[in-house]
């Protein structure tokens, strides 16, 4: 049997961080992968794919270019799905080769097959046409990610009917699509098939778009994809799908009918720990398929940990290398990462793209958190309307007594590249005053911090004080 300190169950971010977090301090580590290429969902049908297509979007269909000079031109003609996806599989190829020199530099020994426990501390490993093959590991990290459900009622023929990984093997662009599900992926995918011209239908059974976000941020993206013709069914779910003389047709629970060329399915995720034999091992998972951990990532059995999608929200790859990377340092007693941010920030690549951390309007008024507010608009930036986008907004949640940022929320260009210097205020406890004193270079996007701040100066003060 070969023995490691370290047992890795997955390529994604969590279990690709965290083996070469242990292997750099001097520690034995096999990685274990079933698929056929590393990366997990992230790089292979998640979050690169997704986020690359979104660019690919932005190109063919000349949106940013309308903001900047007017034009309005329909998407460039023959564009094929090849023409669509052929970026994404140049960057999906370039970054699974980043993740295998990432992995061969660390000496990390890469294993192909599908593992199984036998219990907390040895797996099994199955490859085909070769014996199966027996693991030691003093401590096991189980990062093998999640997959989209796809519920039986369900006819999904990954031709017309699909979910969010097979979505991404479409053979054409079509020309109608109902989305179903609100969530970040349904409405990533319904901007970026609204901006290629596809007449997109989004059903979802909650009465708004991604409750988690601000309100006020969630109602401007929904205002904002409306212009881009996206048609939204709220308070609806699926009662019926059927595929019907070529098309998609759905009965919602209002009785109401959709019909389109395609649809997409978006509604959840599970964790893909189907074949991993967990109660082997002693590990305790909830009612959603996901693993239970605790503060430090362990579950519950002793030397087991798990990190990433596996163990659910919020399932972003951010976070999961923070939370394999650990993981590790916390089952091996390094002193190098002890702790993760208090507060992480989310990135949404939608069409406009948004970003947020900390606290909302809506978590103060529930936590009872006297709060204020301040904000900046694009059309006020010169940056702004330099790159042609005059409706994002950047706005500032604040603590009324000691005018702390606790929560930066924003839509627009550059979001999720924005949130980053107010996560940073946010974690070491900085004050509109903070934001106020910063100089920054004149013409950005980034100088909006210091007009939403003494935007929230004068709202705190009970006056509006003008932008600029």
């Amino acid at each position: 049997m070969d023995r490691f300190d370290l047992l890795v169950i997955g390529s994604g971010p969590a279990g690709e961080k965290a083996a070469a977090q242990a292997a750099y301090f001097g520690k034995t580590v096999a990685l274990i992968e079933h698929a056929a290429v590393v990366g997990g969902a992230c790089i292979n049908t998640g979050t690169v794919p997704s986020k690359t297509l979104r660019e690919s979007a932005l190109y063919f269909s000349g949106l940013k270019q309308r903001g900047i000079y007017g034009i309005d031109y329909s998407l460039r003609e023959g564009l094929t799905v090849q023409d669509f996806m052929r970026h994404k599989d140049q960057v999906v190829a370039a970054e699974r080769k980043k993740i295998e020199q990432n992995l061969a530099a660390h000496k990390v020994e890469y294993i192909r097959g599908t593992a199984a426990f036998e219990n907390a501390h040895e797996v099994s490993v199955r490859r085909e046409n070769q014996p199966e093959q027996k693991l030691h590991g003093e401590v096991i990290l189980i990062a093998t990610g999640s997959r989209p459900h796809r519920a039986p009622e369900i006819p999904y023929d990954d031709q017309q009917v699909f979910e969010s990984d097979s979505i991404l093997t479409m053979e054409r662009i079509p020309q109608s699509m109902i989305v179903v599900g609100g969530g970040v992926i349904g409405c990533e995918y319904a901007s970026i098939f609204a901006a290629l011209g596809v007449r997109v239908a989004l059903a979802d059974g909650r009465d708004r778009l991604l409750p988690f976000l601000d309100a006020e941020i969630a109602e401007r993206l929904r205002a904002k994809l409306e212009k881009l013709g996206v048609q939204f069914y709220f308070g609806e779910r699926v009662a019926k799908t059927e595929i019907k003389n070529s098309d998609v047709h759905l009965t919602l629970s209002s009785g109401k009918s959709l019909n389109a060329d395609t649809a997409l399915f978006a509604a959840g995720r599970r964790g893909n720990i189907d074949e991993l034999k967990l109660e082997k091992a002693g590990v305790e998972v909830n009612n959603r398929g996901l693993i239970n951990v605790n503060e430090r990532y362990e579950t519950s059995a002793s030397g087991v940990y798990a990190a990433g999608d596996v163990i659910g929200f919020p399932a972003l790859a951010s976070t999961s290398m923070e939370q394999g990377r650990l993981a590790v340092c916390h089952a091996f007693g390094f002193k190098y990462k002890q702790r993760i941010a208090s507060t992480m920030p989310m990135g949404i690549y939608t069409i406009p793209g948004i970003s947020a951390v900390g606290e909302t309007e809506e978590t103060c008024r529930e936590k009872q958190i006297p709060f204020a507010v301040g904000r900046a608009h694009y059309e006020n930036n010169a940056r702004g309307i330099i790159i042609g986008d005059t409706t994002g907004m950047l706005k500032l949640v604040f603590r009324r007594d000691d005018k702390k940022l606790i929560g930066v929320h924003i839509i627009g260009e550059n979001a999720t590249e924005l949130v980053h210097i107010g996560s940073t205020v946010i974690e070491m406890g900085g004050t509109l005053d903070t934001l106020i004193e910063l100089v920054f270079n004149y013409p950005t996007l980034s100088e909006m911090y210091k007009y939403a701040a003494y935007d929230g100066l004068g709202n705190l003060a009970g006056h509006k004080m003008r932008e600029g």
